[in-house]
This record gives C-alpha cells, structure tokens and sequence, in this order.
C-alpha cells in the first residue's frame, strides 16, 4: 500500500470516528488521479484566506505569490519555496498532522 492510500484509508477512518465530514471529503480528493489533484498558489491563498484562518489544499501547494497573512496551511505537499513563505507568516502542517488536531473553521481551498 502506498503512502497515498494509507492516507485516504485513515482519512475515512477518521471521518467515522470523529464525525468530521472534511475527511470523508479530503479522502475523495486525494483518491483522485495524480492529474486531477488540485494545484494552489501562494497567490490564491492571499486572497481568499482570513487572518488566523486553516486553509485545507487536498493536492499540493506551489510558491507562486507572497503570503502576509497569519494563516496554517494544510495540504497533501508543498514546494520548498511555498513551505519556506507560509512558515515566515503562519504554519504548514500535512493531512496526518492536521488529521490529529482538527479545528472547527477551516476553509477548503481548489
């Protein structure tokens, strides 16, 4: 079993056991084909995030863009520069880290 499928496998287990419906979505999303995994730019999280804010990426997150914003960034990967500008302003936390401390406002990005 690859890491992709473990993830989706414990993304369900988890949406069951906690009743967090996010996960039962982020595992449908992952599950996908490598092509249509969603792509976001630092750009794009600028300008639909709220301070303080999580936003959830189910697919990867790429640098393109600045982030001023004091927001945690959950996503299935990060290219070094956009892990390198997220972690100057706020935090970058994978799926499994965020699977174990869930926060109610969360927007989903892609």
């Amino acid at each position: 079993m690859n890491q992709h499928q473990e993830l989706v496998t414990e993304l369900k287990k988890s949406a069951i056991e906690q009743k967090v419906g996010l996960f039962k979505r982020l595992a449908e999303d992952i599950n996908k084909p490598s092509r249509q995994r969603r792509t976001v730019n630092l750009f794009s999280i600028e300008q639909h995030a709220a301070d303080g804010e999580t936003v959830v990426v189910p697919g990867k997150v790429l640098g393109e863009g600045d982030l001023t914003k004091k927001v945690t960034v959950v996503a299935l990967s990060f290219s070094e520069s956009a892990k390198e500008k997220i972690n100057k302003s706020g935090k970058s936390l994978t799926l499994t880290e965020f699977m174990k401390q869930p926060t109610k406002k969360v927007r989903l990005l892609g």
